[in-house]
């Protein structure tokens, strides 16, 4: 049995100023190895793992096997001090032929 997880890239992200006055953003890629697992989501944190408010075109999305996407992730001012973690995780599917018993999760950290 593989032991395959997804990539998710940069590791280390930045924000830097969106468009709009006070949000900020920045861009990930995701790259899906697992045949197993077709929908992933997507979660900003703090530095003590509590999840903080943002805004992104996808949240949960699906992707099939060796598939890329590449996305922005925007955040207010005030999240952006806290946040410390972006991370991606499988999202396992109850009633599906392909029966994974392992969810992976990627985190990326803010510098």
């Amino acid at each position: 049995m593989d032991a395959l997880a997804h990539e998710m890239t940069p590791t280390y992200p930045k924000w830097v100023p969106s468009h709009i006055h006070g949000v900020y953003k920045t861009s990930l890629k995701m790259f899906n190895k697992r045949r197993d697992v077709e929908y992933y989501e997507i979660g900003v944190f703090d530095k003590d793992w509590k999840p903080l408010q943002f805004v992104s075109q996808y949240r949960l999305f699906k992707m099939e096997y060796l598939a890329h996407v590449e996305f922005d992730v925007y955040i207010s001012a005030v999240d952006k001090i806290k946040a410390e973690y972006i991370c991606s995780k499988s999202k396992l599917r109850l009633l599906s032929e392909k029966k994974s018993m392992v969810s992976s999760r990627i985190c990326s950290r803010f510098k």
